[in-house]
């Protein structure tokens, strides 16, 4: 048996795969594959109205929000979000939490200033920084709220007081409770828990726009996308389609809570293994521990190959840290069945067993 604990693109439901392969052949009994079918035909307008209701429905956002559906994945955001809403003269506050964080900051200084208002790079991001204070002017707050390479998590969201909040969700996207209220702006990769890579979630209060004083190409201007609906461009049909498939799925369970329930279930099995067998070591402090990304080393560097190989053998999938940081990395997505947790979990005891 396959297991994918792959940290992105990674695991999709079956169903979704089904419905999804059966959609390449012929999508709701029209003959047509879906990879063919005209973006701007009643076909695809309804796959896009009901990707955008689902969305507007699981994560409880009322009609202040827009909800975009955009190719460039978060890294584009890094560049759209400050492009939209800092001007030169302006400052961005940000929380520097890793790679990706600190890539947000480095295209944010391209548009405007940036203050880093804190950072766990003294640690090698293994903690979510919590003395800081957010102090008026800024225009926003940037967070990334959960961090891939590191396996570290925001549990608690910081209090902005007043100040715009914007989020880079890309990998802990309606994987637990959350009050997305909070949130003046949202973005996120499908490729984690909503679907396929190639399209890229944006939420937005539209109170945030039109306060900038530079030319925006229209591409990467928010407001026109939202006029045309997300269709300024030819979108990634495909990839939307995977994700309303994904959506529907995740209904279906019981929307966020379940995932919620389901994914704290997953994790703290994993994370007991991890403390209580000797071999293995977390890198993470305990209360910044991620439930989506559980990162960790082994107490004795020469077992690596020998886990590594172990897990290969018995079809342990996308086990292997960030190439930045090494070590081993279980993610734990929405899709991935406890099942799969159980496996890893029995392996790991019995390695230790084995090399203790």
């Amino acid at each position: 048996m396959i297991h994918n604990f792959n940290a992105g693109p990674s695991i999709l439901p079956d169903q979704v795969l089904q419905e999804a392969a059966q959609a390449v052949l012929n999508f709701n009994d029209t003959g047509l594959s879906i990879l063919e079918i005209g973006h701007r035909t009643p076909l695809f307008e309804a796959v896009l109205d009901e990707a955008r209701s689902l969305v507007r429905e699981l994560m409880s956002l009322g009609s202040q929000y827009e909800i975009l559906f955009l190719h460039g994945g978060g890294t584009t955001q890094f560049m759209q979000v400050p492009m939209n809403l800092l001007d030169e003269a302006g400052t961005a506050a940000y929380i520097d939490t890793g790679v990706w964080s600190s890539k947000a900051i480095s295209y944010a200084k391209l548009f405007g200033r940036v203050k880093v208002l804190a950072s766990s790079q003294d640690a090698n991001y293994t903690y979510i920084p919590k003395n800081f204070s957010v102090d008026p002017p800024v225009t926003y707050l940037h967070i990334t709220t959960n961090n891939t390479i590191y396996g570290t998590e925001w549990h608690r969201i910081p209090d902005g007081k007043g100040v715009p909040l914007v989020a880079d969700m890309s990998s802990d996207i309606m994987s637990r409770v959350t009050d997305f209220s909070k949130f003046d702006l949202i973005y996120a990769g499908a490729q984690k828990n909503m679907g396929a890579a190639g399209v890229t979630l944006v939420v937005l209060k539209k109170s945030l726009l039109g306060k900038v004083q530079r030319k925006i190409p229209g591409i990467l201007d928010y407001q026109k996308h939202i006029e045309a609906g997300s269709m300024l461009n030819t979108p990634p049909v495909f990839a939307i389609y995977v994700t309303l498939l994904t959506l529907r799925w995740l209904k279906a369970q019981g929307g966020v809570a379940a995932m919620d329930k389901a994914n704290t279930e997953k994790a703290g099995l994993l994370y007991d293994a991890l403390d209580r067998l000797p071999v293995f070591k977390p890198t993470v402090v305990k209360e910044d521990r991620s439930r989506m990304n559980a990162c960790f080393v082994m107490k004795d560097p020469a077992l690596e190959q020998a886990f590594a190989e172990r897990c290969k053998q018995e079809g342990m999938y996308g086990v292997k840290g960030h190439r930045s940081v090494g070590g081993f990395r279980i993610s734990l997505y929405n899709a991935l069945p406890l099942s799969s947790v159980k496996d890893i979990v029995a392996l790991m005891e019995d390695f230790a067993k084995t090399h203790g």
